[in-house]
């Protein structure tokens, strides 16, 4: 990845560190030959040693300045890169499964971590100890050129030091992922409390407190789990310490007595000195590059289990080719025996649906709340896909065609629209990214919603941004954006599904919730002009606003109990007769 993303920056750090690993040693042997030629040579030879020193300590000035803006360019290359490669895998993910599952969200939330830090640190770590393990074999040549004993002693001391770091950097990676659950609930209070949308109703209902207590909850939950984990790093490391020190304090005993009797020069004695130092600080180093970069692949393992999850939806054993077109519907699209639950351990949500959706008709679903409309609507834009049976488009089983294919046919109003942070043309685009080149589209869109004259009217019009938490770069730092009432922001979701050109297939799911009575007349109004001629799929709790709909169909407990038109359902008397009759009978009673 570091090579795909940085190559000439790559290379240019393995020379960097060549050159930052060969400066001490050549420091230090430099450093023996000028004390061990203070007297008895040529002052020539003795200054060109001086300046070779001085040349050696120009470069260890500057060597390190010159890595650090060539890692730090480096490491947003890399991090680029795998955040691009982390977020293609994520929207490669068709369905919403994993995105519903708090494990996976616990996985996601390590994995961006690491696509922002682990790669980086992983090839900066493996450069460091690379460099660190030239500099340890320099000042082991240097040390052993002194005395082989001291230079067996000094390596062996480094052995338990190793173990012990990456034991420690194992701990600290499963200390990340136990917390990984709690830190995420942590940022949702810090989110609650600091954020617009529940601004309202915690401030007049007083729950701030209440939800602080939980997030500082869920902050001394990970706290005490951190703390353990850095009590242990403590002990461990001081530990290391002392072992180290006694090392180097027999050593510097030895050569001092050693240089006594005549066995050491003054020029021995101090690349000892320094090879010894050196050898520790290296060895140091190499051994926090490997734990760092042992726990950074722990931390990676997350980033690859998503990279490499796969595709989350599957299919037949002989889908369609991707150069295949769906063919625009003719038919009708068609729930054959579909059974569905969201895991084998949770209840049927769907039990043995048939239903039929008429080429050309508007086919209205209603039902009480867990009747399963939602998880009807989410089979056939294919978010998940059945249990049992299958979803036919013109007969052919949608788990055949590829899921853009499919969705490209298909435009949504949905109850739970997102109010993006937008500027209001982009809001409108999201439901066709491509029209962003075409405004004309967007105003077309925006008209048939309702909506045009509104936005027409905004400071900046159509390139108003459509939030008071952001403001747009065109704009001036001070001005902020502007926000939209929930019966705007309704019109505008529709809008979003108006700039699709021609769905085969129209899902209005609650299209008019959150409106007034007259914009809910309008908004019906506009929904029916559009659907004219087009398939549709109406959901709705307000019957009044589906019984103009060619047929009506009732879901109960996961299956459909009646069928009909509006009329005729009324004079079954069933159960859409009675829910018909409770909402009307308030409007009488009103009146």
């Amino acid at each position: 990845m570091a090579r795909r993303a940085a190559p000439w920056d790559l290379a240019a750090l393995v020379a960097l560190t060549v050159g930052l690993a060969a400066v001490p040693v050549v420091t230090a042997w430099l450093t023996r030959l000028v004390l061990d030629r203070l007297t008895g040579v040529a002052g020539a030879e003795l200054f060109a040693l001086a300046t070779g020193l001085a040349a050696t300590g120009l470069v260890a000035a500057l060597l390190p300045l010159l890595s650090q803006f060539l890692g730090a360019r480096f490491n947003r290359a890399v991090s680029l890169h795998a955040v691009d490669r982390l977020y293609s895998a994520v929207n490669s993910f068709h369905g919403l499964a994993r995105f519903e599952n708090p494990a996976f969200q616990d996985r996601l939330r390590m994995a961006r971590g690491a696509a922002g830090q682990s790669v980086g640190r992983l090839v900066d770590g493996g450069l460091r100890a690379g460099g660190a393990a030239l500099t340890t074999i320099g000042f082991l040549t240097a040390l052993y050129a002194v005395d082989a004993t001291m230079t067996v002693l000094v390596t062996a001391s480094a052995i338990p030091a190793l173990v012990a770091e990456l034991k420690l950097s194992r701990r600290r990676a499963r200390t990340e992922w136990r917390v990984s659950a709690a830190q995420r609930r942590e940022f949702f209070y810090q989110m609650l409390l600091s954020g617009l949308d529940a601004a309202k109703e915690i401030r007049l209902f007083g729950a701030s407190g209440f939800l602080k207590e939980r997030m500082l909850a869920e902050r001394r939950t990970a706290d005490a789990e951190t703390h353990r984990t850095d009590r242990r790093e403590f002990l461990t490391q001081s530990l290391l310490a002392l072992i180290s020190a006694l090392v180097a304090s027999t050593g510097l005993v030895w050569a001092a007595l050693a240089a006594q009797r005549g066995e050491l020069t003054v020029g021995e004695v101090s690349m000892f000195v320094a090879a010894v130092v050196g050898v520790q600080g290296a060895l140091s180093g190499l051994i926090r590059s490997l734990a760092d970069g042992h726990q950074q692949l722990l931390m990676m393992g997350h980033y690859l289990a998503v990279v490499r999850a796969g595709p989350d939806l599957e299919g037949p054993p002989h889908p369609l080719r991707a150069q295949e077109h769906l063919p625009a519907l003719r038919e009708g699209v068609e729930f054959r025996d579909v059974w569905f639950r969201y895991a084998e351990d949770q209840p049927w949500i769907l039990r043995g649906v048939n239903l039929f959706l008429p080429y050309g008709e508007a086919v209205a679903l209603v039902g009480q709340n867990g009747a399963g409309k939602s998880t009807l609507v989410k089979l056939l834009c294919r978010f998940y896909d059945p249990t049992r049976g299958a979803v036919l488009w013109d007969g052919v089983d949608i788990r055949q065609v590829p899921v853009p294919q499919l969705r490209r046919r298909l435009g949504a109003v949905f109850q739970d629209y997102v109010p993006y942070d937008l500027t209001a043309a982009e809001n409108i685009a999201i439901g066709d990214v491509e029209t962003l080149a075409e405004p004309r589209k967007i105003r077309e869109a925006a008209s048939r919603a309702g909506v045009h004259e509104m936005l027409s009217r905004l400071p900046h019009g159509y390139d108003t941004m459509l939030s008071r938490m952001y403001a747009q770069e065109a704009q001036h730092d001070d001005e902020t954006g502007t926000a939209l009432s929930g019966g705007q922001w309704q019109r505008l979701a529709l809008a979003r599904a108006f700039v699709r050109d021609e769905p085969d297939l129209l899902i209005l799911d609650e299209p008019s919730s959150g409106l007034d009575a007259e914009a809910e007349h309008d908004v019906h109004l506009r929904l029916r002009r559009h659907r004219a001629h087009r398939t549709s799929l109406l959901i709705s709790h307000r019957l009044g606003a589906v019984r103009d709909a060619d047929r009506i169909v009732v879901l109960a407990d996961g299956r459909i109990t009646e069928e009909g038109t509006h009329g005729t359902l009324l004079l079954d008397g069933g159960t859409y007769a009675q829910l018909f009759t409770l909402q009307a009978s308030g409007y009488q009673e009103e009146v």
